[in-house]
């Protein structure tokens, strides 16, 4: 599967449960599942024709944050690497990976590597990232996150490039080092930009293959697909593909026997795709998935049930 959204295609995939387990959206079951779980989902999604998975990235949560977020955060390129090496199919994407903690360089051999030993299935997901004291306890520099995320997108580039990358920015100058492997696909993996403000929305139409929204954006969704759209116009890069992305709401297809929330979006196949194709008619090609679940067997069957009676409909 290229990495690629297909033109005139929705696709669609999943941040996988197990790895991350926030409260924001962990189900209680997740706290006492493991490898073999996430294994599970993981291939339940490559056999559904997800187009991907995703992992999240933290290093050390701070303890004032670890009630709400939790402190289970499974390394995303260790995850990422054991995920390529048991699907077939589904793209591999980061969901997101805070490039501001890394040297650029270290992120685009760990996703180059990931990349060939993939063949050609890595989506590097970015963005600038939010608790302050991790950025502190990792000598990051919070307050130049933003710059420091554009100029390590343009190394990232860089290396994905050429073997041995030039580039110089406000943060960083790379001459004289050579990176290998090298990727599947011309220009390397695609690069996504995560976040919703006007900042992350700017980056991702004017440096990204991409947009990861992470919660509703300023003034709504349709406004900022068409500023995205204009940008791109703006910087060029009309013609060049890009992956709008949505979050869409939890879902469980079918009529649930126990409370699944209000937001749920749940019953016959044909209504959930009906939702969904909405969010098509938006302009948005890539849409992230989450399922309500009270069980591991009970997510795999969910997602089952999505491949076979709604994902052919969203693109009908």
């Amino acid at each position: 599967m290229s990495a690629q959204v297909p033109a005139g295609t929705v696709v669609v995939g999943m941040q996988l449960p197990i790895q991350s387990q926030s409260t924001i959206y962990a189900e209680p079951w997740e706290a006492e599942a493991g490898v073999a779980e996430l294994a599970q989902v993981a291939r339940a999604c490559d056999r559904a024709g997800f187009f991907s998975i995703a992992v999240c990235d933290h290093v050390a949560i701070p303890e004032p944050l670890a009630e709400k977020m939790s402190t289970s955060w499974w390394d995303t390129v260790a995850t990422l690497g054991y995920l390529a090496g048991i699907t077939d199919r589904v793209n591999l994407l980061s969901h997101v990976y805070v490039l501001p903690y890394r040297h650029p360089l270290v992120a685009a051999k760990a996703f180059l590597t990931l990349d060939a030993l993939s063949q050609g299935r890595a989506i590097l997901g970015v963005g600038a990232g939010h608790a302050e004291a991790e950025f502190a306890a990792l000598g990051a520099d919070f307050p130049r996150r933003g710059q420091v995320l554009e100029d390590a997108i343009a190394v990232v580039r860089a290396a994905f490039a050429h073997e041995f990358p030039e580039a110089t920015t406000p943060t960083w100058t790379v001459s004289g080092l050579g990176l290998r492997p090298r990727p599947t696909h011309l220009g390397g993996p695609p690069i996504w930009v995560g976040g919703s403000s006007p900042a992350a929305v700017r980056r991702a139409a004017q440096l990204g293959d991409g947009w990861l929204p992470q919660g509703p954006p300023e003034g709504g969704m349709a406004p900022a697909i068409e500023r995205i759209h204009r940008l791109r116009a703006d910087a060029g890069r009309a013609d060049t593909p890009f992956a709008v992305g949505a979050n869409v709401e939890p879902i469980y297809v079918g009529e649930p026997a126990w409370h699944v929330g209000k937001w749920c979006l749940s019953g016959a196949p044909e209504r959930i795709a009906e939702r969904l194709r909405t969010y098509g008619a938006m302009g948005c090609n890539q849409l992230q998935l989450r399922f309500r679940s009270r069980s591991c067997a009970e997510l795999v069957d969910q997602i089952d049930a999505f491949g076979v009676d709604v994902l052919p409909q969203l693109n009908d």
